[in-house]
Parts: C-alpha cells; sequence; structure tokens
C-alpha cells in the first residue's frame, strides 16, 4: 500500500474538487446494515474526521476504504481511479491502527523501514527515508530502541513514521490518539496537523472523541446509525447542527420543544412551555405556524445573574427564571444546573476568568437565564 505523495495542486485548480469519492456504499453483515448508502467526497490535503458512538459504522466504513472489507454496493475512488474491489497491498493508502501494531522484537528503525525492505529498496534509499521520516516526527535518536523503551506518545509517533514513510495518498487513522492521556492527547494532537501539513497527505480519521474530532479535522462527518447525517466544518457543525441527533451529539446543549407562533423578517418566534417563556430565533426562518420545534442552546451562550440584580421587570423573550441546583468547578470553567420555574432543568457554562475560591452565584440561589436572539437554533428533525 504505498504511492508518491502527490503534488500540490496547480493554481486555478478547484480547491473543492473531490480527491476521495465515495459514492453509495453499503457493507451488509448478513441482514445488518453497518454502512447504509454513504456518498461523501474528500479533498486532497485535508483532514477529514469520521465522528460517531459505538456502533455507527466508522471503522467498517474505513476498513472499507483500507480494503479490509469489500463494499456490498456502490463504490470508492481515489483520483479518479475505482479501488473498490482492489486488494489492500495494492492501494495507494495505509493505515495507522489504534494499537499501534509494532513489532516488539524490532527496533523503531526496523519497524519504519519494514514497508521499504517488503518493496526491496535499496539499503542506502531505505536508511535515507526512514531518518527522514524519523525526524519529521521527532523520533530520530530513538532509531535504536524497542517499543517497550518507549513512552505511550512515542510508540504513536514510531507508529506515525512507519505508516508514512512510503508516501500514501491516503492516511486512515483509526482512533489514533485513544492510548494517550488527556494532556499528551491534546499535545499530540498538534504535532499531528503540523506532520499532515508538513507532509501534504491527506488524512482520514475515525475517532468518538469530539475535542479530538473539532481539533484536527478540516471538516468532519458525523455518523448514525450506518449514514453521514451532517458533513461541515468543526463550526458549522457545533454552531448549525442540522438534526437533534447532531447538536446533542456534538459537546453539550439544552434542547426543548415548542411551537412555532410568528415568522418574520426578526426570525422565528416559538412558545416553549419547556422552558416557560418565547424563544426568539433570529437565524431561523421556514417554520410553518402551529408546527412543533426543538429549540437548541448551547450551554456557554445562557447568561445567568441573580434574580435580584436583574434590571428591571422580565422580559417576554429569550428569558427564563429559576433555582440553582448544582455547581461543578472544572477549573476553566464553572457549570451550572437551573430549575426552571417550568420544571426543565437548563445547564449553563461560565468561565473562571477571576482567581478565587468564591463563586459568584451559590446553590439554591434564585437567578435569571437570558440569551441573545441569535444563539438559539431551530430544528425540526
Amino acid at each position: 500500500m504505498s504511492s508518491e505523495v502527490p503534488p500540490p495542486a496547480a493554481a486555478g485548480s478547484a480547491p473543492d474538487s473531490a480527491y476521495v469519492r465515495i459514492r453509495d456504499v453499503s457493507k451488509k453483515f448478513g441482514d445488518f446494515a453497518a454502512v447504509d448508502h454513504v456518498s461523501l467526497d474528500i479533498r486532497r490535503g485535508e483532514i477529514f474526521c469520521l465522528l460517531g458512538g459505538s456502533g455507527s459504522g466508522k471503522t467498517t466504513l474505513l476498513r472499507m476504504l483500507a480494503g479490509f472489507e469489500a463494499p456490498t454496493t456502490g463504490s470508492i475512488e481515489i483520483e479518479g481511479q475505482d479501488l473498490s474491489r482492489v486488494p489492500p497491498y495494492e492501494r495507494p493508502v495505509n493505515m495507522m491502527f489504534q494499537s499501534y501494531a509494532l513489532f516488539p522484537h524490532m527496533s523503531v528503525e526496523k519497524n519504519v523501514a519494514f514497508g521499504l525492505e517488503q518493496e526491496h529498496l535499496g539499503r542506502d534509499a531505505i536508511r535515507r527515508q526512514v531518518g527522514e521520516i524519523l525526524d519529521i516526527v521527532k523520533m530520530g535518536d530513538f532509531g535504536a530502541r524497542k517499543p517497550h523503551q518507549l513512552s505511550g506518545g512515542q510508540r504513536q509517533r514510531v507508529a506515525l513514521a512507519r505508516a508514512l514513510v512510503k508516501r500514501p495518498k491516503l492516511l486512515l487513522l483509526d482512533e489514533p490518539l485513544a492510548a494517550l492521556d488527556k494532556k499528551l492527547r491534546e499535545h499530540t494532537q498538534f504535532e499531528l496537523l503540523n506532520i499532515q501539513q508538513r507532509l501534504g497527505v491527506t488524512f482520514i480519521v475515525v475517532t468518538h472523541d469530539q475535542e479530538e474530532a473539532m481539533t484536527l479535522g478540516t471538516r468532519l462527518g458525523v455518523m448514525n446509525q450506518g449514514r453521514i447525517v451532517q458533513v461541515g466544518t468543526p463550526s458549522d457543525i457545533y454552531e448549525s447542527p442540522a438534526t437533534r441527533f447532531v447538536a446533542d451529539f456534538i459537546g453539550s446543549v439544552n434542547m426543548f420543544a415548542g411551537e412555532v407562533y410568528a415568522n418574520g423578517g426578526e426570525g422565528l418566534c416559538i412558545r416553549s412551555a419547556d422552558l416557560g417563556c418565547t424563544v426568539r430565533a433570529e437565524r431561523a426562518t421556514g417554520g410553518a405556524q402551529g408546527a412543533t420545534v426543538w429549540t437548541a442552546i448551547r450551554p456557554e451562550k445562557i447568561q445567568i445573574t441573580r434574580a435580584a440584580q436583574a434590571a428591571g421587570p422580565p422580559a417576554a423573550e429569550n428569558t427564563a427564571s429559576g433555582t440553582v441546583k448544582e455547581i461543578a468547578y472544572m477549573g476553566d470553567m464553572s457549570i451550572y444546573l437551573v430549575r426552571l420555574d417550568s420544571g426543565s432543568m437548563v445547564r449553563v457554562t461560565l468561565p473562571n476568568v477571576l482567581r478565587g475560591t468564591e463563586r459568584p452565584i451559590a446553590r439554591e440561589e434564585r437567578v435569571a437565564l437570558s440569551w441573545h436572539g441569535s444563539s438559539p437554533v431551530v430544528l425540526t428533525e
């Protein structure tokens, strides 16, 4: 599974043209459809993250890209060549596994050189390419060590070097950072970005970790029950989810049912018994009067103040009142769970911008909540 890295797109070429093209791909195991009629275009040189929970179909789709599974229907193309029935070892693709799968009896240099030796490259060429890629992943001083003499992060970089040394057109990464602790995982995410930008290889990353996908991905594809339910940039997916599933899966969200009662130039107006107030969503349009919709509001977009400090009478729109029931201190932020007068629970997050142990609002305090008209996302499915 090797090929040279393709040159950068020529000036004037279409940046959005498909480099990897997946067309109506399905994979069935008996009567169960693990991947269900997926179509997707991936651009040259981007990091595309397939994000979903267990059983969503993301790993099965990755295995079909690698050639370890054959599609039941559909086609998979790279640069216009249909690879659907091409065996893994003949594809310009490499895969980095979650377990890293390093040979324990081989040194770092031997692990990285293994694929090149199978292609019968000359000894000098192998030594040069291995040295170059180990320097890129900052493992040049560890070539003589065995995998058991390395940390988890170092083993991850050796596995990455082995996957990249043959210069594949496409690198597939299956939960690449799952074995690392949180701090090392965050550091390695940025290392991966730097390496990918330096080499220009197209990455497809499978992960269930939302923060990882948001950090790494040029674009994300959210999967559920074998289908891709939304594709977009991290900000598109987070700020403008297409469905209740996406809104709830990506980050934290407060979601309330309501009924549309007005639709005009200033947005959509929704009566919500769950919130106990009227919601004006300035960026929403198209809801039919009387239709049931769901309003999604992210916790960080809600302002919270002591009820006694609220100036004047309560506003008619985008405000609610309640009582703080729980507070969780997370270091960089605090999470407030507020029981509204309607009985619903709302999650609010506030950054801890001031140092100190005293919280501005305590448990069992009465509070007023409010949010800007641009904050609610209105969903119909």
